[in-house]
């Protein structure tokens, strides 16, 4: 049967060949079509990216969809903003993509899609459970071939950005997916583009694919210092996460992404509702609000962001680990290749260079992502004790997604990751001193819950 822990809150994910075989995968295609079925959905559009166990898996995926009845178009080995843009293009009523995104070559999984809605939590569940009960649908599906969609989508976001002035790029593709296509796009948009591991290549030969981290960075900065060009751009495996590095040779994390992007949206659309998770920086959503929106927080995870987006109506949004979402020009979903095409568009009308984008921001100290490794089983309630406990001690509290407490000088956050058995922490204080002061605090908390 299957590992039910390869079920997780966002996507389906594990490592070939144990969690994840043909046989699994296929049962995974059978309980997703009857999920469709029983939602009174039939067309499905199927990418995959470029591991290596991709094609088959995709064969055997195809095949369990089609037995359920569901009618499968086939868009090939693509980035996964390409399965959900066909979604919209082909007018069909779901979508499924076989991918790790940035996870190690070892591994592979499968995002699946509800019309642009990304099916995650609970709906997950109900397919796990479909297919531990051997619940399934019959019928006969149609398989198709479109091989036009990749033209269709580079077509799209050429006629939706215009560059003012050529642009010298950095592009690392991280042998993804994002890299047949950003350097293509912006060379035709007029930039000068200097590519850099942009080849598919399903073991990751150069470094992890995961451009929000500064180690694996390394060959990008190296090579924006080298050419002096004006930005680097690094994509994740599937093309759906952005990493920046400025002129300097400096990492922008994805809140001072979307701060840049949102700076530039306000300018035209005041009043407007900008979304960010809990993870994300104070100067972000003070600077939303001094440009003259609405900051609203909200729980990290690029599935619950891009369905409350929808839900509410807001246009632009995203989160520290590099998903960022337009509404405005686009189409609502995280597209790596898109926002980066927007980002240097901004960049051809902003005169000054990146490293000065947000230079007026206040300083702050704080700190990366920090983990704390504790049994899956207990990670919810040691959160929901730590909640408790900083509530009735009269603390500034936010618990959309763990414990945010804010004070007059800095912040602090514990909450439970989604996807791994860990316990995510950050900080940011106006002085260092400050930041570790609010760390210690957390972590007292922490231990004595975790006695």
């Amino acid at each position: 049967m299957v590992n039910p822990q390869i079920f997780r809150q966002y996507d389906i994910r594990g490592v070939v060949g144990s969690d994840l075989t043909e046989e699994t995968v296929y049962l995974i295609g059978k309980g997703f079509g009857t999920w469709l079925r029983r939602h009174n959905l039939k067309t499905v559009s199927l990418g995959g990216d470029a591991r290596l166990s991709t094609p088959s898996f995709k064969e055997q995926f195809s095949r369990g969809l089609m037995e359920t009845g569901c009618d499968v178009v086939d868009i090939g080995i693509v980035a996964t903003p390409l399965m959900y843009f066909s979604i919209w293009a082909l007018k069909t009523d779901a979508g499924a993509m076989i991918t790790a995104s940035h996870n190690p070559s070892e591994y592979n999984g499968i995002k699946l899609n509800n019309g642009l809605a990304s099916v995650f939590g609970n709906e997950i569940q109900e397919i796990l459970k479909l297919i531990q009960n051997e619940d399934f649908e019959s019928g006969d599906g149609v398989f198709l071939e479109d091989e036009s969609i990749e033209q269709r989508y580079i077509d799209y976001i050429i006629a939706n950005i215009e560059i003012e002035r050529p642009v010298k790029v950095v592009v690392d593709g991280g042998n993804g997916m994002g890299g047949p296509y950003l350097p293509r796009i912006l060379k035709k948009l007029g930039c000068e583009v200097i590519e850099i591991f942009c080849d598919p290549d399903g073991r990751f030969p150069n470094h992890h694919p995961d451009p929000t981290i500064l180690k694996y960075n390394q060959q990008l900065i190296a090579k924006v210092i080298e050419t002096n060009a004006e930005v680097g751009i690094g994509l994740d495996g599937d093309a759906d996460r952005i990493g920046v590095i400025d002129e300097e040779g400096n990492m922008l994390y994805g809140d001072q992404i979307l701060n840049i992007i949102a700076r530039d949206f306000l300018k035209y659309n005041q009043g407007e509702t900008v979304l960010a998770d809990v993870k994300s920086s104070k100067n972000l959503f003070d600077d939303i609000a001094a440009c003259g929106g609405v900051p609203l927080m909200y729980k990290t995870g690029h599935a619950n962001i891009k369905n409350e987006m929808r839900r509410a109506g807001i246009k632009v949004g995203g989160e520290m680990s590099g998903h960022i979402f337009l509404k405005d020009r686009y189409l609502g979903f995280d597209d790596a290749i898109y926002v980066s095409c927007r980002f240097v568009e901004i960049m051809s009308r902003w005169d000054m260079p990146v490293s000065e984008f947000l230079a007026d921001h206040p300083k702050m100290f704080n700190t990366p992502e920090l983990h704390i490794n504790v049994p899956e089983e207990k990670k919810f309630a040691i959160v929901e004790k730590i909640v408790n406990i900083f509530k009735t001690e009269g603390y500034d509290v936010n618990d959309i997604d763990g414990v945010r407490v804010t004070f007059k000088d800095g912040w602090g956050l514990c909450r439970a990751s989604n996807t791994t058995p860990v316990l995510v922490l950050r900080f940011e204080a106006v002085t260092e001193r400050r930041m570790k002061e609010i760390e210690k605090l957390f972590r007292d908390k922490l231990a004595g819950v975790l006695e």
